[in-house]
C-alpha cells in the first residue's frame, strides 16, 4: 500500500520525486523518505515520520541534486510509524525502497545477524538491502544480477526498486505480487507503484507483470522474468491528465469526489445505453458466452463488497440468476464449491486490491466458466489477468474513503444485470423501464446533493456521539453497511449496520438517548415492515434519523428526525440513497476536526493481506 517512485535522468530530480510523492500519499503517509546521487556518486538520503509535506520542509533549502533517486510514502506494517523505519532503506551502497510484505523476514534476519549484519530499523525492508549486499559481497556482479539471485531467498508479495550508489545509471525494479509501471521518457525513465505519480512527466508506460524484473537507465529498459530471461512488454499511451487530481473549489478530496457523482455516472453510461438497449461492446464476441451463465460469483473488499452485495438482490429478483457475495480474504482460504457454469466477478477500486487479485488467481485453478473484472483502472492487475473486464469509468479517485467508485461500480453491475436478463427473457418493458431509471440517475444525484445544508445540519447532532447504528431492509440493508463504513473511516465514530429485522435479537439491547439510529427508508414495498423497526427503537427512547422519500408519512417527533429525500425510482434507489450518507459522514469528520481524505491508519489501495 505503500507508494514508491524512482527516476533516473540527465537532469536535477528532487523535485520529480517529491512532486510525485505528493501524489502518492493516498497510499500511505506515516513517514517518508527519499535518496539522491548525482553523477559523482555524492549520496544524501532524508527520511522524516508523518506526510510527504514534512519531508519537502526538511529537504527545502538544502540543494539537494540527484540525478538518480527513489522516494517512498509508507503505510506502516513491520515496524511503528517512525523515522527510522521510515524508507529508503540501505546497507553501505545498495539503496532499496519496498511495498509488500516479505513473509521469511525474521528467519532472513537471523542470518544475517549471524553474517555480522547491523538491523537499525523494524522493518522487513532492511532485511532485503542487507541481503542484496551480502550477495553482492560473497558473489560479485550487477545490480541486476545480485537482484536475480536474491528473489527465489524471499518469500511473499512485494514491490521493490533498488539501486547501488557506485554505479549511478540503473535502477532494478521486481514486481512480486505488488503492482510497479515504468514511465517512458526522453533520455530519462521513470518507475512508481501508480502511474498517477508519473502523469505530469511522462505519457507512455509500461505495467510490469507479475514476475518481472525491469533494468532502468536513461535511456534503455529491459525487463526479463524470475529466470533472467527477456520478456517483452508493451508501451501503453495514457491521456489521462495530471491536473485532474486538483480539488479545485472544494475543500477535500472526498468533497469534490461525493459532488462528481452525477457526471461519473454520465461516464459510465456513455455509449452503453442505445436505443433502449444495454451495450457491453468491450465484451467482444465473449458476449455470447454470457448466455452460459447460471450462477455468480462476486469477490471483493471493503466498499467493493458491499456494491456486491446490493446486486446480488438484482442479479436474483431481475436476472433470475443465482449469485453470492463473498469477502475476497475468506473466499481463498475455505474450501468453496464451484457451481455449474459460474461466472467469477472480482470487484475492485484500484484493480490491485491483494485479496481480491490472489482470488481471482486462485478461481483460476477450479471449473468457472470465466472471470469478469468491474474495475476504475483500465490497466490494473486484476483486468490484465481477468477473461473479460468492465470499467466504472468514473476517473481518478483521490480520497481513501471510496464515494464515485461505489455508484459507478453499482450502476456497471446494474447495466450488466440487465444484459443478462435480456439474454434470460427478461421482459423488454421492464428493460427500458429500468434503462430509463439509470439514465435520470445523474439528475436524481443532483438534486439530492442539493439538500447538502440539511445534511450539514443533522451532522452536528454527532459532535459527541461515539457510537451509531444503520439499519435498512432489502437491497438497502448493504447500503447501510456502507453508510456504516464511511462513518467509521472518517469521524472515526464506531458504527455497525444491521437488517432491520434482526435488531430483536440482539441489537435492541443497545438502543438508548444516546445513541443515533440511522434508518434507509426508500418508499417501497418493505416500508410497512420498517416502520415496526422503526417503531421499537422509538418506543425504547432511541434517537432516529430516518432517510425517506418525500412522499412518505412521516413526522418529526422529539426522539426522531425526518431527512426528507426527493422521488427516485426504486430500481436505482441504493445508489441514490448512498449519496446522503456520504455527505452525513463527511460533514460529521469535519465537526469532529478529522483528516478526511487521509484517515488515519488507512490506505487507498490495499496491497497487503
Amino acid at each position: 500500500m505503500c507508494g514508491i517512485i524512482g527516476a533516473v535522468a540527465q537532469r536535477n530530480i528532487t523535485k520529480i520525486l517529491l512532486e510525485g510523492l505528493l501524489r502518492l500519499e493516498y497510499r500511505g503517509y506515516d513517514s517518508a523518505g527519499l535518496a539522491v546521487v548525482d553523477k559523482f556518486g555524492n549520496f544524501n538520503r532524508f527520511r522524516c515520520l508523518g506526510k510527504v509535506q514534512k519531508l519537502i520542509e526538511a529537504t527545502q533549502n538544502k540543494n539537494l541534486i540527484g540525478f538518480i533517486g527513489l522516494a517512498h510514502t509508507r503505510w506502516a506494517t513491520h515496524g511503528i510509524p517512525s523515522e527510522v523505519n521510515a524508507h529508503p532503506h540501505i546497507s553501505e551502497y545498495i539503496i532499496v525502497v519496498h511495498n509488500g510484505m516479505i513473509e521469511n523476514h525474521e528467519q532472513l534476519r537471523k542470518e544475517l545477524i549471524s553474517c555480522g549484519y547491523f538491523f537499525s530499523s523494524e522493518t522487513d525492508t532492511e532485511v532485503i538491502a542487507h541481503l542484496l549486499h551480502l550477495k553482492q559481497k560473497q558473489h560479485g556482479g550487477s545490480l541486476l544480477e545480485i537482484v536475480l539471485q536474491t528473489i527465489p531467498q524471499i518469500n511473499g508479495s512485494f514491490g521493490i526498486v533498488v539501486m547501488d550508489r557506485r554505479n549511478p545509471t540503473i535502477l532494478v525494479a521486481v514486481r512480486i505480487g505488488n503492482p510497479l509501471v515504468i514511465g517512458c521518457g526522453v533520455g530519462e525513465n521513470f518507475v512508481a507503484s501508480d502511474q498517477l505519480a508519473l502523469l505530469s512527466i511522462a505519457n507512455s508506460f509500461i505495467h510490469l507483470e507479475e514476475g518481472d524484473v525491469a533494468e532502468i537507465s536513461c535511456d534503455k529498459i529491459n525487463i526479463f522474468n524470475v529466470m533472467g530471461n527477456i520478456v517483452n512488454r508493451n508501451e501503453i499511451k495514457s491521456h489521462i491528465h495530471y491536473d485532474i487530481t486538483s480539488k479545485g473549489n472544494y475543500n477535500h478530496y472526498m468533497q469534490k469526489e461525493i459532488y462528481e457523482q452525477p457526471t461519473a455516472i454520465e461516464n459510465t453510461l456513455r455509449g452503453r445505453c442505445k436505443n433502449k438497449e444495454i451495450d457491453l461492446e468491450e465484451l467482444g464476441v465473449n458476449i455470447k458466452f454470457l448466455k452460459k451463465i447460471r450462477h455468480i460469483q462476486i469477490i471483493a473488499c471493503g466498499t467493493s463488497y458491499n456494491s456486491g452485495l446490493v446486486s446480488r438482490y438484482w442479479f436474483e429478483s431481475l436476472a433470475n440468476i443465482p449469485c453470492d457475495v463473498e469477502i475476497a480474504s475468506e473466499f481463498r482460504y475455505r474450501k468453496f464449491q464451484v457451481r455449474k457454469n459460474s461466472l467469477l466477478v472480482a470487484l475492485s477500486q484500484s484493480g490491485e486490491t491483494a485479496d481480491t487479485l490472489a482470488a481471482l488467481r486462485l478461481s483460476k485453478k477450479f471449473n468457472f466458466i470465466g472471470s469478469l473484472a468491474i474495475c476504475n483502472v483500465l490497466h490494473s492487475s486484476i483486468v490484465r489477468e481477468s477473461d473479460l473486464y468492465l470499467t466504472t469509468k468514473s476517473g481518478i479517485e483521490i480520497g481513501v474513503a471510496s464515494t464515485k467508485t461505489f455508484s459507478t461500480q453499482l450502476t456497471v453491475l446494474l447495466m450488466l444485470v440487465i444484459k443478462l436478463g435480456s439474454l434470460n427473457g427478461m421482459n423488454l418493458e421492464v428493460q427500458h423501464n429500468i434503462i430509463k431509471a439509470i439514465q435520470t440517475l445523474p439528475y436524481r444525484i443532483e438534486q439530492v446533493l442539493a439538500k447538502d445544508k440539511m445534511i450539514e445540519e443533522i451532522a452536528k447532532d454527532f459532535f459527541n456521539k461515539n457510537h451509531a447504528l444503520f439499519i435498512g431492509r432489502g437491497d438497502h440493508y448493504p447500503i447501510a453497511m456502507e453508510g456504516a463504513l464511511k462513518l467509521k473511516e472518517i469521524s472515526y465514530i464506531h458504527a455497525e449496520a444491521y437488517a432491520a429485522g434482526e435488531l430483536k435479537h440482539g441489537p435492541l439491547a443497545l438502543i438508548d438517548d444516546k445513541m443515533p439510529v440511522i434508518v434507509i427508508a426508500p418508499n417501497n414495498e418493505l416500508l410497512r415492515k420498517l416502520k415496526c423497526n422503526i417503531e421499537e427503537i422509538r418506543t425504547r427512547g432511541g434517537l432516529l434519523y430516518i432517510f425517506t422519500d418525500q412522499n412518505t408519512d412521516f413526522k418529526d417527533t422529539y426522539n426522531m428526525k425526518i431527512i426528507q429525500l426527493p422521488y427516485v425510482e426504486n430500481i436505482t434507489a441504493p445508489i441514490f440513497y448512498t449519496i446522503p450518507l456520504q455527505l452525513l459522514s463527511y460533514y460529521v469528520a469535519i465537526i469532529k476536526c478529522r483528516n478526511i481524505d487521509q484517515p488515519r491508519n488507512l490506505a487507498k489501495s490495499v496491497t497487503v493481506e
